[in-house]
């Protein structure tokens, strides 16, 4: 493996962000609007609204090792894992409005059509998305590098989500006038176009610098992704992780009901979401500034505590207090978009780690293990939040109740305020400070065995 620490360039960077700003096309669409969407518009339960989107990254548990596995093992001219970048970029645009559209079948009928189209979506963001995670650690060796590039990541991640929350409900009304039904889809068609193309701008513009030998070990895959278990600083990346894909999935799916419901106010979503989402871009981007002078592990805590504390006080404001309900969400997104992108640049840390642990190098398995932690808490949380809103006697599109209103304010915050206190227990536990990192390198590079 070639141990040179590559400075990325400000191209580098914008090109790898681009590839965020794809995923999160169809990541925030899903996380913001996909309940509300099979709920209020494609006419789902919201209890089976729920159990779909757990049930389906469900089977990323058999999909995302399989994945990861054909990735660290492909070679080609574009290098391991750019490749799927290119071939799967307009498959995906195409799945992603395919999942939007509303037959004309019977409930029966609907659902399995729900179950089909998402579960394809959900598939190819797979193929696509655990090589685009596998990308960032072969582009640099270089903790600071890494960290700047997942901030870079991260910013354009939650750029898509700024054009998702505040184009989406105009692109609906515009292309379906007063018919969500025929307005999502076409939206869709726009967007899908859109994260198809940034996705071929991050394949042009990037390039793999560290070249990973071929692998000599021929276990299979689930072998493979059940030896990152032995990896204990990537189990703790992980199961942070999963808590605060929970927190989002759930926050997230129930947000559009907190400002329509709860707020009573639904004409200020568009606007909510997208305070928020500038929140989430300013954070992204100044953890790029920040983990120059604080060490990531203590700005990680620091950020943490922030998210608790915010979300506490949507307990203690009145529901009419709108202008601070605002500021306390913009503040909420932007402490908790500190947090994300040195997450992931722990988890390519953890790669150098269970290199030297384990003694194989295993970049993709790795990603693909976060990424399904990542897609199992996301998923989870948006279960939670469907079964909240059935639990709590939710009826689509009328006055709720205060005991249906007590719920929705336990999915926004109570539960987000509960995730972020499991991830500050669990990051007591991580050990890989940039100067471990860099004395872990130096002992890879003396040891040439290691692929």
């Amino acid at each position: 493996m070639n141990n040179t620490k590559h400075t990325l360039t400000i191209k580098e960077k914008i090109g790898y962000g681009l590839g965020d700003t794809a995923s999160n096309i169809v990541f925030q669409m899903v996380a913001n609007f996909m309940l509300i969407f099979y709920t209020d518009v494609y006419g789902l339960s919201a209890a089976a609204a729920g159990t779909l989107l757990l049930a389906v990254r469900l089977f990323d548990g058999i999909t995302d090792p399989i994945m990861g596995s054909i990735a660290d093992r492909t070679r080609s001219r574009w290098g391991s894992y750019r490749p799927y970048i290119l071939f799967l970029a307009v498959p995906y645009g195409v799945f992603a409005c395919l999942a939007f559209i509303t037959p004309d079948f019977d409930s029966t009928g609907k659902l399995i059509y729900a179950y089909f189209t998402y579960g394809l979506l959900m598939t190819c963001y797979t193929a696509i998305n655990i090589p685009y995670g596998a990308l960032g650690a072969v582009m640099t060796n270089d903790p600071k590098e890494r960290a700047s590039l997942q901030s870079y990541r991260f910013a354009m991640a939650m750029a898509a989500l700024l054009v998702i929350v505040w184009a989406l409900p105009k692109l609906v009304a515009f292309f379906g006038d007063g018919d969500d039904v025929v307005g999502y889809p076409l939206a869709m068609v726009f967007l899908g176009g859109l994260a198809a193309t940034c996705f071929l701008l991050c394949f042009k513009m990037t390039k793999e610098t560290k070249q990973v030998k071929p692998a000599q070990n021929k276990k299979n895959a689930f072998l493979e992704f059940l030896s990152l278990f032995k990896n204990d600083q990537w189990v703790v990346i992980a199961v942070i992780s999963l808590a605060t894909l929970i927190l989002i999935g759930v926050r997230a799916s129930v947000a559009p009901h907190y400002i329509k419901y709860y707020v009573g106010e639904a004409s200020l979503t568009s606007n909510f979401l997208t305070l928020s989402a500038i929140g989430s871009v300013l954070g992204a981007v100044s953890t790029n500034f920040l983990t120059k002078f604080i060490e990531k592990k203590t700005l990680f805590i620091v950020a943490l505590v922030v998210v608790i504390i915010s979300h506490s006080m949507f307990y203690v404001l009145e529901s009419d207090a709108i202008v601070t309900i605002f500021i306390v969400y913009f503040i909420a997104n932007f402490s908790h978009m500190i947090i994300t992108p040195i997450m992931f640049s722990m988890v390519a840390d953890t790669v150098d780690y269970g290199a030297l642990k384990i003694g194989r190098r295993l970049t993709a398995v790795t990603f693909s293990g976060h990424l399904l932690a990542i897609k199992l808490g996301f998923a989870i949380g948006g279960a939670i939040a469907g079964w909240i809103l059935s639990g709590y006697a939710y009826v689509p599109n009328q006055e709720q109740s205060e005991h249906t209103l007590s719920g929705i304010l336990l999915a926004f915050a109570g539960i987000p305020v509960i995730c972020t206190v499991a991830c500050l227990i669990f990051i007591t536990r991580y050990k890989l400070t940039e100067p471990e990192v860099k004395r872990i390198q130096t002992q890879l590079a003396d040891n040439k065995t290691i692929n």
